[in-house]
């Protein structure tokens, strides 16, 4: 019987030893991969289909570009009567604990109060938010980076392209909710100005807020309605601009049948409005841009609209979700190392765009206070045109 227990005993030490060393062993036992260690999702919020189909499909691309790396949310077609609707979404991606860094385009009205709820409970987050509909001042503060077309710049660009393409009348439709928008009331104050210094006619023209009574089927079909009355009150050489993104598919539809001048869309890009409005197919050529202007080009033609529309070379909303994303990968690998690093910005941006020219330059307004202040993380981006 002692000399059963003896051996029962030495083979419970030598199981043990042997335990112990091939817990040891790190080819028995490995350690975490380095990926497991730096573990992370990046989450994506855009619009609808309906309200933001360009950053939707974008956003569609980076999922399948970089698949489960991905954790993706849209905001409310209502944003601006929904946004605790917004701000619920942005929290459910924040609670999971692998999404180290939110990238939102558009950063629309309740986006603020979103970042703040996340970088209260998250304080590490990196928040990327592009074409912000709130006071700079406030976003500036809540976000580490935001992306905006040079809406300021344009008050300048879109007059002198609509007067180098003929223009001899600008008609500037928006509504009163795209007007407490400091950047774009600021653009309009601009445009009328520049119109009036290089010879234009400025109409200021109130349109339907699509968020309003009439939701955006009626905001667009005063636009199909409307288009034809300025045309036959100011002539052919007339410019149409819209502030509103559904607004951009009626309106480009509207102007070349009734043979007038369109510059530029409110987010410049060959993608924004424009397949929509001449039936184009880009099923096949997703991404392809060079494709897409052939199209338009030709379609344009087609209609006796030669010289008279014209966009930016990049579809900038799309390419501030791409680059987003793509500055927030790199910076969550190491490969970038602060989260605001205008150059890292500046050559991703110019890569998603093809190598296409790009101008940066941050944006100096006002504070609460009213006085100057350079906003060192709001980043104003402007693009040549093309003209089909």
């Amino acid at each position: 019987m002692k000399k059963l227990l003896v051996l029962l005993l030495v083979g419970i030490m030598l199981f043990s030893m042997t335990a112990c060393g091939n817990a040891a062993d790190p080819a028995s036992n490995p350690a975490p991969a380095a990926a497991e260690e730096k573990k992370f999702k990046i989450g994506l919020m855009t619009g609808t289909v309906a309200q933001g189909e360009e950053e939707y499909r974008a956003g569609e691309k980076m999922v399948k570009e970089f698949g489960d790396l991905m954790v993706v949310q849209t905001y409310p077609d209502n944003f601006m009567k929904e946004q605790e609707t917004t701000i619920a979404n942005m929290m459910t991606m924040a609670s999971d604990p692998d999404v180290k860094a939110i990238v939102m385009v558009q950063a629309v009205p309740g986006a603020a109060a979103a970042f703040e709820k996340v970088k209260e409970m998250r304080p590490d987050m990196l928040i990327i938010a592009a074409v912000p509909g709130e006071d700079p001042d406030m976003i500036a503060k809540k976000a580490d980076i935001i992306l905006q077309g040079d809406e300021l710049a344009m008050g300048y660009t879109i007059p002198a392209q609509a007067k180098a393409m003929g223009a001899e009348t600008f008609v500037h439709y928006s509504f009163p909710r795209h007007m407490s928008y400091p950047l774009l009331a600021q653009r309009r104050d601009i445009m009328k100005v520049e119109c009036e210094k290089i010879g234009l006619k400025f109409i200021d023209a109130t349109a339907p807020d699509p968020l309003g009574d009439q939701g955006l089927p009626g905001a667009q079909q005063f636009i199909l309605e409307d288009v034809p009355r300025k045309v036959a009150e100011f002539g052919k050489n007339t410019n149409f601009f819209s502030t509103n993104c559904g607004m951009q598919e009626p309106l480009i539809k509207a102007t070349l049948e009734a043979g007038a001048v369109n510059a530029q869309q409110c987010c410049p890009s060959p993608y924004h409005g424009y397949p929509g409005a001449l039936g184009i197919d880009v099923k096949g050529h997703e991404g392809d841009v060079d494709y897409l202007v052939a199209q338009i080009s030709a379609k344009v033609a087609e209609k006796g609209g030669t010289g008279r529309f014209s966009t930016w070379p990049v579809p900038v909303n799309m390419m501030f979700v791409e680059a987003g994303v793509k500055y927030a990968k790199a910076y969550l690998e190491g490969t970038i190392t602060s989260k605001n690093d205008i150059e890292a910005m500046k050559k991703i941006c110019s890569e998603v765009a093809g190598g296409k020219e790009i101008t940066f330059t941050t944006y100096t307004g006002k504070d609460k206070d009213g006085k100057d202040v350079n906003f060192d993380n709001f980043y104003m981006i402007l693009s040549d045109y093309i003209t089909f």
